[in-house]
């Protein structure tokens, strides 16, 4: 490999323009190709990398001569990017969540473990000195209870994210991050039960995602969490996460996941968030793509899968009315 990973981002949005300022300070990273939906979205983005635009993910992944995958899509777009991946062998790195489709994910995620492809998804907190820390504390002393939520105000019009349908909501869009972190921290679910409250947000247009939401999820050591999200709280909102264990709580508050530790017998123990984790975690894959070593990537799409279908099955529970096993 040259002394650079050459990149191919698929998608030109938001995430991917944080995408390129995170990479930009990765020195061992170049964007070389680029594609989306949107050719005037793609463009733009070229004219700030220097890349070339290409028609489709199938035609980048398969002509551009890149090392590896940037796959910075929303929801409902996941599919032909993963393909073009796995058809030409290429390492990928997948913004979260993965996709919408239980059973694509799953067919994805065997495909990927047959042809052992490198692969990442952004869940940037895993990378994060305060989760590590609450995670190595609980390694001898398991989870038992978790209580948090990812809280905002009513939506305006938005050409998907306020569409269940593209986004799969706010829990399976927006609060994955904190799904992601109780499942990195319980280990894995076994079933999940959702409530919803609807009604309430008036006149929004595109809008047919839930106002609030609760979210029961039961892990496999025996431990619970109690997952919210709400569009509707317009006096303020908030992101947080309590968790304790027997001799542990842990209170882990905004997007940086800053945490107060508090261990009995002990002081208090806090710990705040890094800037540009973004930069962290794709300065990971990078490494890994270049030198072939893996133990630096913290989500694996398997793993991205898993957690998506957490969420996946917490909407199959919002229409069926009952528990969901997974």
């Amino acid at each position: 490999m040259a002394d650079k990973v050459r990149i191919g981002f698929v998608g030109a949005g938001g995430i991917a323009r944080a995408h390129v300022d995170a990479l930009s300070v990765v020195p061992d990273a170049e964007i070389v190709a680029i594609t989306d939906a949107s050719r005037e979205a793609a463009d733009a983005l070229a004219s700030k990398t220097g890349a070339i635009v290409y028609d489709s993910a199938e035609a980048l992944a398969k002509n551009a001569g890149v090392d590896a995958l940037f796959i910075l899509l929303p929801p409902f777009a996941h599919g032909d990017a993963e393909r073009a991946a796995l058809d030409a062998r290429l390492p990928f790195f997948c913004e979260k969540p993965v996709g919408m489709d239980a059973e694509q994910l799953n067919e994805f995620a065997a495909e990927v473990e047959k042809l052992d492809l490198l692969t990442s998804v952004g869940y940037m907190n895993r990378y994060r000195h305060s989760v590590n820390r609450v995670k190595d504390l609980l390694t001898n002393e398991p989870p038992i209870l978790a209580f948090g939520g990812w809280w905002g105000g009513s939506p305006g019009n938005h050409p998907w994210w306020t569409n269940k349908s593209k986004s799969g909501g706010q829990f399976h869009e927006q609060a994955t991050h904190t799904v992601d972190i109780a499942r990195y921290l319980f280990g894995e679910a076994v079933e999940v039960y959702a409530a919803a409250a609807n009604g309430f947000n008036k006149g929004i247009p595109n809008y047919t995602m839930d106002d609030a939401a609760s979210v029961t999820i039961r892990f496999a050591n025996g431990g619970i969490a109690n997952l919210m999200t709400s569009a509707s709280s317009n006096a303020g909102g908030r992101i947080f996460l309590d968790l304790h264990s027997l001799s542990h709580n842990f209170h882990f508050t905004e997007w940086e996941n800053n945490v107060v530790i508090k261990t009995k017998g002990s002081d208090p123990e806090e710990i705040k968030g890094e800037e540009g984790i973004f930069s962290i975690e794709d300065a990971a894959f990078v490494a890994a793509v270049k030198s072939g070593d893996r133990s630096g990537i913290k989500s694996t799409y398997a793993d991205g899968v898993k957690t998506s279908l957490i969420s996946i099955a917490s909407n199959l529970s919002l229409e069926t009315g009952k528990p969901v096993s997974l």
